[in-house]
């Protein structure tokens, strides 16, 4: 069982973090990244799917390789590739529940946007819960995994890296957060739809080998949160 009662920061991805990666909702925007590179810059269906993946690889993010290689204005990307629909995200009272409970402050630290996070959490039911969403725009449209990203944020935030814990579906989004003094955990789902990603930059699958800049791994993130903060039971000791 982990023992976080350290902790005084909570820091969760987004996307494939805080709802279930079999809901498929990136995967909408997934699909509006490609059509959006397809009509911005004027390739076929083919070559705009290439360069989405090599600006992800590359850069981190999509929108930073297009910004950087096109001046893509970031606020259109953002608009067009956000604009899905988000019904598929299901609410989760469990996971309500044991966010709530959670001692201390709590962050949403995305690649996204605030107005995506917005209605994500809306749907989960965990408006209202976070002290801030700390977004894509906030970090000066640097993504992680760069590591000055999280050294912003945490500095935003005055966040303590030694109190705090960093929830992600990506292994290699934590390499930088472990660097920095926080505890990390990677949240393992279904995401065989991302199979056509490099192995290093996939949501991590149950079963798969826990990297050694990451603390723990879970399956269940409300069942782990709950058992991460609950007292330590009483021992009984018999001579």
């Amino acid at each position: 069982m982990p023992d976080l009662r350290h902790v005084e920061s909570w820091v969760f991805d987004l996307d494939n973090t805080l709802y279930p990666a079999e809901c498929r909702l990136f995967s909408q925007i997934d699909r509006r990244m490609a059509d959006f590179i397809r009509f911005s810059i004027r390739v076929d269906e083919a070559e705009a799917r290439r360069l989405q993946k090599r600006y992800y690889v590359e850069y981190g993010t999509t929108l930073a390789g297009l910004m950087a290689e096109h001046g893509t204005p970031p606020d259109d990307f953002l608009d067009y590739v956000h604009d899905i629909d988000h019904s598929a995200v299901p609410h989760d009272a469990r996971l309500k529940a044991a966010i709530a409970a959670l001692p201390g402050r709590r962050f949403v630290f995305t690649n996204g946007s605030v107005a995506h996070a917005a209605k994500v959490l809306g749907r989960i039911g965990l408006d209202g819960l976070f002290d801030d969403v700390f977004d894509i725009k906030a970090a000066d449209f640097t993504p992680k995994p760069h590591r000055g990203t999280y050294e912003k944020f945490l500095a935003a935030c005055r966040i303590a890296p030694a109190a705090a814990a960093m929830f992600e579906d990506l292994a290699h989004n934590l390499e930088a957060a472990h660097d920095l003094g926080m505890t990390t955990i990677l949240i393992a789902q279904d995401a065989a739809w991302f199979a056509d990603e490099p192995a290093d930059k996939r949501p991590a699958r149950p079963g798969d080998a826990r990297p050694p800049h990451v603390h723990h791994v879970t399956d269940d993130l409300a069942g782990f949160l709950q058992c991460a903060v609950a007292p330590p039971q009483s021992l009984e000791l018999t001579s």
